[in-house]
């Protein structure tokens, strides 16, 4: 949606080198906001991205109108299963609506081989693998490491909202989930106990959800058997923020993806 930063130009650095035109949506999609309030402060300079964008060999950056994405009289709207009830669905009902719809549009009008998707927004990644197969676009869906800053604050758009004391206190949430991480690979399988970490060490914070899902379904579990996502939601002040720990699996093992850590901090971080 706009406002780039390093974990969107790792999405197109990754797919440059696999394809023949690169392409980069940008729209701030209304109908996935659920608060106009929110809508209105999302952080926007499109001469800025458009810039970074050819700087990381994007052949077109497409920012379209809103009247151009959603003509007048438009009524199609696309709904998706079970995969977006929870977490995200549960505490913005209308968000994967707008988002599997807006998508579905990319994919019909720009009619792309491949598209990539970062982890940080796991159940969108799973809502979009879902819509894909079911309504048979041909596109695959590549899901991109998150990318986090040196002292673990995973990358959003909504960062530079926070103040510099709410950027601080906004360090419980990976704190708490590398914390998890830490647990897991000792050997801890219960999800209660897992999700709990995380809990304690957003106590301050308002949180929405800590949950222990199924990768692919998004589904809660109770014992940690098979790829998984530890998600959280949590607010800061008055910012809203994700992150997850990606848990895969090796050799019958569970191995928690923290995310690929920039070795210094971003330089994107502030409005202009």
């Amino acid at each position: 949606m706009g406002y780039f930063h390093e974990g969107h130009l790792s999405l197109m650095d990754l797919l440059r080198s696999h394809c023949d035109t690169l392409v980069v949506s940008n729209f701030v999609n209304p109908t996935q906001f659920d608060k106009e309030a929110d809508l209105a402060a999302y952080p926007r300079d499109v001469e800025r991205d458009g810039e970074l964008a050819a700087e990381h060999g994007v052949d077109i950056h497409f920012v379209p109108e809103v009247e151009e994405v959603y003509p007048p009289g438009s009524s199609t709207e696309v709904t998706v299963g079970a995969v977006a009830l929870g977490m995200e669905g549960k505490y913005r009902p209308s968000h994967f609506v707008g988002v599997a719809t807006v998508v579905a549009k990319l994919f019909a009008g720009l009619r792309p081989d491949i598209a990539v998707f970062g982890k940080k927004d796991a159940q969108q990644i799973a809502v979009l693998k879902g819509m894909v197969t079911d309504l048979r676009f041909p596109v695959e869906i590549v899901a991109a490491p998150l990318v986090r800053e040196p002292d673990g604050l995973a990358l959003s758009s909504r960062n530079v909202r926070l103040s510099r004391e709410d950027r601080e206190a906004a360090l419980a949430i990976s704190r708490g989930l590398f914390q998890a991480a830490m647990q897991i690979d000792a050997g801890e399988r219960d999800a209660q106990r897992l999700e709990a970490t995380v809990s304690r060490s957003i106590s301050r914070l308002g949180a929405d959800y800590v949950e222990l899902v199924t990768a692919d379904t998004m589904e809660p579990m109770s014992t940690l058997n098979g790829p998984a996502v530890l998600a959280v939601a949590a607010h800061v002040g008055d910012v809203r923020l994700i992150d997850n720990l990606s848990i895969e699996w090796d050799d019958a093992k569970p191995k928690p993806d923290r995310g690929l850590i920039l070795d210094e901090p971003s330089r994107l971080g502030t409005l202009h």
